[in-house]
């Protein structure tokens, strides 16, 4: 999505910008260091906010872009995207129900 993002408000060819590789280095990180790992749920239904409020704003600008367009590049990765999203997510890791 970075990559859409960035060739259409950009105008780069193949390499991200600075400001685009940014944003893709940090959402690595938090991923990352995401305590529900492979079972993430998408950020649309997940309980916990990681990003930074300056971070979530460029990232929701980027997907809002990029998501429509994702549809004719990567059509199997759109599919899962929306699979990904109507999965139900799991209770928060490490966190017990009678805390």
């Amino acid at each position: 999505m970075a990559g859409i993002y960035c060739r259409g408000h950009h105008a780069t060819k193949g390499e991200l910008c600075a400001e685009c590789r940014e944003l893709l280095d940090y959402a690595y990180c938090r991923l990352d260091r995401c305590p529900y790992g492979g079972e993430k749920p998408t950020c649309g239904k997940c309980p916990i906010h990681c990003y930074k409020p300056a971070m979530k704003t460029k990232a929701k600008a980027v997907m809002r872009y990029a998501g429509p367009r994702l549809m004719f590049r990567h059509p199997i990765l759109t599919l899962r995207h929306w699979l990904d999203e109507r999965r139900r997510t799991r209770e928060r890791p490490g966190k017990s129900r009678e805390s």
